[in-house]
């Protein structure tokens, strides 16, 4: 295999990583949230938990663990199942907590509440989602060739980091500037209930069709 097309083959799936993080789902919710509704400092957090959770899902493709997954029905329909409920319990905890009160100044905005917690919140709920670990698993099975060169799995976890990290930080940056939180101050209630409702219909969605075997 030439450089050449070893480089075309990685940009074609960075490329089609970077179209897969911007389609609107639990992550782009919950990064969106923490960024509104707590402070920046968490929203780039969670950006973090997720960059992480998308090395790890890159790594995992890398060594061939898409066709396992596959091969061993069980085991997808486990992973279905355990990322489902915990999508449900995260919409549950979204949802309980939307009638309370907050008061955000902008000052207080600008730092994390909890920096360490959204961070994992962020990494859970990016490797709870099994739906993103066949995404990863199909693109670099299509994309990548059989025998790739040494340095593509020294060079593609990284960038994979770059790509899931730098997207969800461009949404953190822009959802904590000072008239989106107004925004969501006024309606909190409601906007985080469609989004706790959104959470949990794709969660209860995987439970639900945990037995198929369509990706």
């Amino acid at each position: 295999m030439t450089a050449v097309s070893a480089v075309s083959a990685v940009s074609a799936i960075l490329v089609a990583l970077l179209l897969g993080a911007m389609i609107p789902g639990p992550s782009f919710v919950l990064v969106a949230r923490n960024s509104i509704g707590l402070s920046r400092g968490d929203g780039l957090a969670t950006a973090l938990g997720m960059g992480v959770g998308g090395i790890f899902f890159g790594s995992i493709a890398l060594a061939g663990l898409y066709t396992l997954l596959l091969a061993v029905e069980w085991l997808y329909i486990g992973l279905k199942i355990a990322g489902g409920v915990y999508l449900v319990y995260i919409a549950w905890n979204i949802w309980r907590g939307a009638s309370q009160p907050m008061t955000v100044d902008d000052e207080a905005a600008s730092h994390p509440r909890n920096a360490s917690k959204s961070f994992w919140v962020g990494l859970t709920t990016q490797l709870s989602n099994p739906k993103t670990a066949i995404w990863y698993g199909s693109i670099f099975a299509a994309l990548l060739p059989q025998h790739p060169p040494l340095w593509c799995y020294f060079v593609l976890p990284p960038l994979v980091f770059a790509i899931e990290a730098g997207w969800y930080t461009i949404v953190a940056l822009c959802f904590s500037s000072r008239r989106p939180r107004e925004v969501y101050l006024r309606a909190r209630k409601w906007i985080d209930r469609t989004a706790a409702a959104a959470i949990a219909a794709l969660g209860l969605r995987l439970i639900l069709t945990a037995g198929k075997t369509g990706i």
